[in-house]
């Protein structure tokens, strides 16, 4: 039965996945975990999974002890099975990955709502957390950057008019401002990268654009470069409709946000350091660890 304040999504209970190691310790399998905290790809909950261990250490908590590289069989259609990449996580990890997820997920809302109670430790500031948010979109944008040029190439668009086609998204976003124009208006740098001085809403505006040009160009099997070309610019003036029509700012008018290497400094800087009580320090070793100043703790964090 689901305890009372478990976190249930889809059916599934956090605490109903827990497992137990050799060690007589709790863990998590991040197989398991994935679906639980709105993950359809694996790629991208790994990406969490690598800021979490990030996180960790400059926790000033050991890695080793709460994520530990593992294979998880499934079973394929013909009846044989195949090894997957997985994670073995303590609980500390799992609170860790609900932290460094991507924010705009309902899911981790709720498991950072869910672990925050389970704490009784105070939330990231609110600065901290628009920053978290900006540098997520950021990187995803970065990945979504590099999937539409691969969709471009497979539409037929040659190499040297990837620059063109790429303004071509900004052009009808931007009210016809192509990439340097944009620079020139808001007064950005030219050698600077567009993306990396755009706020949250920006970026998420650019997102948008390209993941439904790649959707489209793969959607109409184009394979043709002019095509492809006036494919990425109508998209663009669709997403710049729709804002439009719901009363948002013109992402024109949108002021330079702050360099994203400065966000990402402050973020670094203002990683709380988390001592924990032995048993959840040792994580996934139960305790294991000799370690007699272990048990020690100037901050307590009850899981």
């Amino acid at each position: 039965m689901t305890k009372k304040n478990d976190m249930t999504i889809a059916g599934e209970s956090f605490e109903g996945l827990k497992k137990q190691n050799t060690h007589g310790a709790e863990y998590w399998s991040a197989r398991d975990l994935q679906p639980l905290l709105g993950y359809s790809q694996w790629r991208r909950f790994e990406q969490a999974i690598e800021r979490a261990i990030t996180s960790c250490n400059e926790s000033g908590n050991s890695p080793e002890n709460h994520f530990a590289g593992a294979g998880k069989m499934v079973e394929l259609g013909s009846g044989s099975e195949r090894d997957l990449d997985d994670y073995h996580l303590s609980r500390f990890a799992c609170y860790l990955i609900a932290q460094n997820g991507d924010p705009r997920k309902p899911a981790i809302a709720q498991a950072q709502k869910y672990f925050a109670i389970q704490t009784r430790r105070q939330e990231l500031s609110d600065q901290l957390a628009v920053d978290r948010e900006r540098l997520e979109l950021r990187k995803q944008t970065a990945e979504e950057f590099k999937a539409l040029s691969g969709a471009a190439q497979q539409a037929g668009v040659q190499s040297r008019m990837f620059g063109i086609f790429h303004d071509a998204g900004y052009k009808g976003l931007y009210g016809g401002l192509g990439t340097e124009a944009i620079k020139r208006k808001k007064g950005v740098p030219e050698k600077e990268n567009l993306m990396d001085r755009m706020n949250a809403t920006e970026l998420a505006a650019n997102q948008f654009r390209m993941t439904q040009t790649r959707d489209k160009l793969a959607r109409e099997n184009i394979h043709d470069q002019q095509q492809a070309i006036e494919t990425h610019k109508q998209v663009g003036k669709e997403v710049r409709d729709a804002i439009s029509r719901i009363g948002g700012m013109m992402p024109e008018v949108i002021p330079p946000a702050e360099h994203i290497k400065e966000v990402e400094k402050r973020i670094k800087v203002s990683t709380p350091k988390l001592t924990l009580e032995k048993r959840d320090a040792d994580g996934l070793l139960g305790g294991k660890i000799d370690d007699p100043s272990a048990s020690e703790s100037s901050q307590e964090v009850d899981w």
